[in-house]
C-alpha cells in the first residue's frame, strides 16, 4: 500500500516537474540565489555570486505557521513561497503554497495564469474543484494551469488546510469575482448586468460587499 501510495506522489511530482519546464524558461544555472541588495530587477531580481550562497537561501519558515483567516472577504488565507522568503528558488520554476480555510470558509474562484497547480489536503476536509475552459464542466479532481478552480473547507466548525504545489516561481493568481466587481476602473454596469443576468442594484450591492 504505502508502495502505491510513494507511486502516486512521485506520479504528481513528475507531472508537476514536467509541467515547470514547459512553462517557465530552461535556467542558465544550477540555482539561483535572489539578490535582494540589487536595486535592478526584470522579472525578478539578479542573482547573487553563488560562492556567498548559505544553507538558509533554500529554506524557509514562510509556511510553517497557520495564515491570518479573519482578513479579507472570504475566510481562507494563502501564503506563497517568493524569491523574498525563499531567495534560493528563482529560476527553478516552482513554488509552493499554504492554504489555510476557516470553518465553512472558500477560496473562490480563481486562476494561476503561469502555473498548473496540485493541492494536497492535510487537514480537515476540503471541496476542491475547477470549472474547465472549454467546455464549462466542472471537475473535483486535478487541477490545470488557466482553468478557474476553488477550494471551500464543507467543516462549519473546524478549521482546514492544504498545500500546493505550482510549477512556476510566479504563478500569479486572479480571483474572479474581484477582478470582476473591483477593477480600476470598474467594468461598465450594463457589461456585468448582461453577463451575470442581475440589475443595477444588484451590482452595486455586490461591489460595497467586496470593496467594503
Amino acid at each position: 500500500m504505502m508502495r502505491a501510495v510513494n507511486l502516486i506522489i512521485h506520479s504528481f511530482m513528475a507531472c508537476l516537474l514536467s509541467s515547470a519546464h514547459a512553462i517557465n524558461p530552461e535556467p542558465l544555472l544550477d540555482y539561483c540565489i535572489a539578490d535582494l541588495s540589487s536595486p535592478y530587477t526584470f522579472n525578478g531580481p539578479p542573482c547573487k555570486d553563488p560562492n556567498l550562497a548559505t544553507p538558509d537561501d533554500f529554506a524557509t519558515s514562510a509556511l510553517s505557521k497557520p495564515g491570518n483567516t479573519s482578513v479579507g472577504k472570504f475566510g481562507s488565507s494563502v501564503i506563497l513561497t517568493t524569491y523574498q522568503n525563499l531567495p534560493g528558488h528563482r529560476t527553478q520554476g516552482l513554488s509552493m503554497a499554504r492554504i489555510d480555510i476557516a470553518p465553512n470558509g472558500l477560496v473562490p474562484p480563481h486562476s494561476h495564469p503561469r502555473a498548473s497547480e496540485v493541492t494536497t489536503c492535510l487537514k480537515g476536509e476540503i471541496l476542491v474543484g475547477f470549472v474547465g475552459a472549454s467546455n464549462n464542466e466542472l471537475y473535483t479532481q486535478q487541477l490545470r494551469a488557466g482553468q478557474i478552480h476553488f477550494l471551500f473547507n464543507l467543516d462549519e466548525k473546524r478549521p482546514s488546510w492544504a498545500v500546493s504545489g505550482l510549477s512556476s516561481e510566479n504563478p500569479g493568481a486572479q480571483i474572479v469575482p474581484l477582478s470582476t466587481f473591483t477593477s480600476k476602473p470598474p467594468l461598465p454596469d450594463v457589461v456585468l448586468k448582461k453577463a451575470f443576468k442581475i440589475d443595477g442594484q444588484e451590482v452595486a450591492r455586490i461591489r460595497q460587499r467586496l470593496e467594503g
